[in-house]
């Protein structure tokens, strides 16, 4: 049986087009205005609604009361789950610093997770430390940072060759530069994160094969004056050096519009990852004021729509979905083709995720209807529907 998505406006990598799109089994079939469904296809009926890619999200620590960090493959696949009800088709599931047994626990929850789920595709893991700067830990728990050179990271590395698509990483401490040529030697990218690296110090890493600046803003040096002599840092160097992609929490929260857009102005459509860094309560019910402790010990408050530490010092991760980082992209001025390519096909593409991203002949049925507020109404996952909100509208043919 196919499905024939009729009438929708499909949002392609630099425009928007109404036509036709069909899906068969797992993948796309085509695009096209030609083709006359028979009876025994699925149709939806789409018009008024934008059809886009499934997001993918390469920075999520969790969702729907579900954490990576839990080492429960059970947990991951929940969370994939409570994604894909927001729009997100794929992920790279994210832990966050912890003991090494802990974080072995998290590989192998992701990676058993990853042979079950029938749904939403996950991509493999994303090490967000140990290795990070504790003068920029934000809500790490700074008992679990380590500095390279004294980190016994082998074990991590070999724990699912291949699987492990991302890590963050703070080149300035002792043994960074060699741990980024590491990464490098593994095919694994090697994110310049929470750290309090000078711009000259970031240039030098990417010799050493560092390539990408994990939510930019948050917890990156900027610049800061010395006597006389001002030295911009990480902000900058994400801002200005073509090498670097970025990630960028566009949840309303961490960054305003203003930077939003200057993020745009300077690294354009293309060098831009929507993320989320949700944490396991992201994709769920929150109540205003209460206190939350995350599965690294570390307590924090849900206010004004964000989570923060209790001191209010520092924002302590999200509670977003990536369909708000879209729509936030938009209202900061930028066209909705390129803030969906932001939050598909760039991501897909920096960590190499093939078939993803795009709406292509022969990429996975990964596609979202959105109404105009750009919320999800409909959601398919590898050809498989996992949140429908248009049963009025979806039918099979009848010639």
């Amino acid at each position: 049986m196919k499905t024939v998505i009729r009438g929708a406006r499909v949002i392609l990598p630099d425009s928007v087009k109404i036509t036709q799109v069909i899906a068969q089994g797992s993948k796309i079939l085509e695009i096209t205005d030609h083709y006359d469904p028979m009876p025994e296809d699925r149709l939806i009926e789409a018009e008024n609604l934008y059809l886009c890619p499934g997001f993918v999200d390469i920075h999520v620590h969790g969702g729907g009361g579900a954490s990576v960090n839990s080492g429960s493959a059970q947990a991951v696949l929940d969370m994939a789950r409570a994604h894909a009800g927001f729009g997100t088709t794929s992920l790279l599931p994210t832990t966050l610093a912890a003991p090494m047994p802990q974080l072995l626990g998290a590989i192998s929850a992701v990676r058993e997770a990853s042979s079950q789920t029938d749904g939403p595709t996950i991509l493999g893991i994303h090490l967000e430390g140990p290795c990070l700067n504790p003068l920029q830990s934000g809500a790490q728990a700074p008992g679990s940072l380590l500095t390279p050179a004294e980190a016994e990271l082998g074990p991590l590395f070999d724990a699912w060759p291949g699987g492990i698509k991302m890590m963050g990483a703070a080149p300035e401490l002792d043994g960074g530069m060699e741990l980024g040529d590491e990464l490098t030697k593994r095919g694994i990218t090697a994110s310049v994160a929470h750290s309090n690296a000078t711009y000259y110090e970031v240039q030098e890493a990417i010799n050493h094969g560092y390539s990408d600046v994990t939510h930019l803003y948050s917890s990156c040096s900027g610049l800061v004056r010395v006597n006389s002599y001002r030295i911009p840092g990480v902000i900058e160097a994400g801002l200005n050096l073509d090498e670097l992609t970025v990630q960028v929490i566009a949840d309303g929260k961490h960054l305003p519009l203003e930077l939003l857009k200057l993020i745009y102005r300077c690294k354009g459509a293309e060098k831009i990852e929507l993320i989320t860094d949700g944490l396991e309560f992201a994709a769920s019910e929150l109540k205003e004021g209460t206190v939350y402790r995350q599965e690294n010990g570390v307590e924090t408050v849900y206010e004004d729509g964000v989570m923060k530490l209790l001191s209010r010092q520092a924002f302590a991760g999200s509670v977003a979905t990536l369909h708000r980082c879209v729509r936030n992209m938009v209202k900061a001025g930028v066209p909705l083709p390129e803030a969906v390519r932001m939050a598909s096909e760039n991501p897909a593409r920096r960590i190499g995720a093939k078939g993803k991203g795009r709406i292509k002949a022969g990429f996975d049925a990964d596609l979202v209807l959105l109404d105009k507020e750009l919320a999800p109404v409909w959601v398919m996952a590898r050809g498989k529907t996992v949140k429908d909100s248009l049963s009025q509208t979806t039918k099979p043919c009848r010639g």
